[in-house]
């Protein structure tokens, strides 16, 4: 049974003057379009079809809030790089995700990268912008079960270097439930549980 039975859909803000009163604790969830941020969510809080999740680049138009305890809240922004959406709404999303920087409340960043794929650039100014001296950052390799055990470790390793000491890594699948305990922990502890 999930830890999370009671967490629930908040709200979808559109703009910054829309997002919850800024206390407590909120753990954000990005990473590109596409890169398994709805799924991790669901993997880590236990809780199928919370977060929706779709093949189509994009489906995260807004920031997404749920609460899983009292002052306790999941992020879901929208995902950034490749989307098929008019190129102002991505402008949009940027300024969107831009108002969550000075939240007190932000504790942590769950940053999904496709295993695959690799840590990037945009992967690498998102790290920046959540300053990692002030909230952590986790990177969830994610979708891992594609690669085999050689691929798998490489992959970890060379995140790793690119990461230096500004954010940890490990390998994520929410299908294979493949690092989903040590995801849990990292989260629990960013809760204060």
């Amino acid at each position: 049974m999930s830890r999370f039975s009671s967490a629930r859909f908040m709200l979808s803000a559109a703009s910054p003057a829309q997002f919850p009163a800024d206390r407590g604790v909120e753990i954000a969830f990005a990473g590109r379009s596409n890169a398994g941020k709805s799924s991790a969510i669901n993997a880590v809080l236990a809780r199928r079809g919370l977060a929706r999740s779709g093949k189509t680049p994009g489906q995260t138009r807004f920031v997404n809030y749920f609460e899983v305890g009292p002052e306790q809240r999941v992020v879901d922004l929208p995902g950034y790089g490749y989307a098929r959406v008019p190129e102002r709404e991505r402008v949009h999303w940027a300024s969107l995700i831009e108002g969550l920087r000075e939240r007190a409340s932000l504790r942590g960043l769950f940053l999904i990268v496709d295993a695959r794929r690799g840590v990037g650039a945009a992967d690498q100014d998102l790290i920046a912008w959540a300053d990692p001296d002030r909230r952590a950052v986790h990177v969830l390799l994610s979708k891992a079960d594609k690669l085999t055990r050689s691929e798998a470790t490489a992959a970890l390793k060379a995140a790793q270097r690119e990461l230096e000491a500004r954010a940890t890594a490990q390998l994520f699948s929410a299908v294979s439930d493949l690092g989903l305990r040590e995801a849990q922990q990292v989260f629990l502890d960013w809760l204060g549980r």
